[in-house]
């Protein structure tokens, strides 16, 4: 039951965190979408959107919907997702109570924590702009400072917490992003395994967890009852020959079907192809790095 509530909450988190990232991106064309709605072809506003309360109105709920899902956004990264995930890292169901997995689990959230608000300090207090005056004293480039802060309502401090986040994250898609286009040619040309070979794997994997099965029931044949550590032992071996058994059975249907086989013909047709994409792309590397030398 504990691991079964463990994926439900770790499903739940997942689902919640990246619904608020997709409907932060949304908000976007949204944006685009109200301002061109106010407006006729010709420029001029709609009846509806001609008062400027009106519009003002509109501006401000976007704008809250903007900071309502950015906070949502910062509250998930950096406390959220971190304390479901040491909170089940610290689980130990014979040593532990959930008190003392909350206490350790805050107290590594507590890190990510201190990184998000560094961020908004930064971001708070890191003049953008020169004081007006640049001959005032540091006092008053203090108290420009806290008027600033409090002109923008804090809006320097979201901007610069997840613009730092987009940063992190873009780096990790260029980064990704180049491997992998780098490295599928040569993944076609390797290939995967046959599903048949993977079907007989299967099997051997299956045969040696019911062994296991069959060796722990053997110890209560008497009559005895399993310890704690054996009944644990049992559920996690039933439920990866579970898994097998659904492995095997959908990698029954793969080598029945027509795709695959499919595939396999045209394998030589696809090593052909990925090797002159190769040597391609080398050919035209090595010509832009001599035009460029001359």
């Amino acid at each position: 039951q504990s691991r079964q509530e463990s994926e439900v909450i770790s499903t739940i988190t997942a689902i919640c965190a990246l619904s608020v990232a997709l409907i932060t991106s949304a908000l976007l064309p949204v944006d685009i979408f109200l301002v061109s709605f106010m407006k006729y072809p010709n420029g001029t506003y709609k009846d509806w959107a001609a008062s400027n309360e009106t519009r003002r109105q509109i501006e401000d709920t976007v704008l809250y919907g903007y900071y309502t899902l950015y906070s949502l956004i910062l509250f998930c990264v950096f406390f959220w997702i971190p304390f479901v995930y040491f909170f089940y890292e610290e689980k130990d169901e014979e040593n532990g109570s959930r008190c003392s997995q909350a206490k350790n689990a805050l107290k590594y959230t507590v890190g990510f924590v201190i990184v998000c608000a560094a961020l908004l300090l930064i971001g708070a207090f890191v003049p953008l702009q020169p004081p007006p005056n640049q001959n005032s004293t540091q006092w008053e480039k203090v108290k420009y400072l806290f008027e600033e802060l409090g002109s923008n309502n804090g809006v320097e401090a979201l901007s610069f917490s997840i613009s730092s986040l987009t940063l992190i994250g873009m780096l990790a898609v260029i980064t990704y992003t180049a491997y992998g286009m780098s490295v599928l040619p040569l993944n076609l040309i390797k290939g995967t395994r046959s599903v048949l070979y993977e079907r007989l794997e299967n099997s051997e994997d299956a045969e040696e967890v019911e062994h296991q099965i069959d060796k722990i029931k053997a110890k209560c044949e008497d009559g005895r009852p399993l310890s704690l550590r054996d009944r644990r032992n049992l559920q996690d071996l039933e439920a990866k020959l579970q898994t097998l058994r659904r492995r095997g059975r959908h990698l029954e249907i793969a080598e029945r079907n027509c795709c695959t086989k499919v595939g396999s013909a045209l394998r030589p047709l696809k090593v052909f192809s990925c090797c002159y994409t190769q040597v391609y792309g080398a050919a035209h590397s090595s010509d832009g790095k001599i035009k460029i030398m001359k």
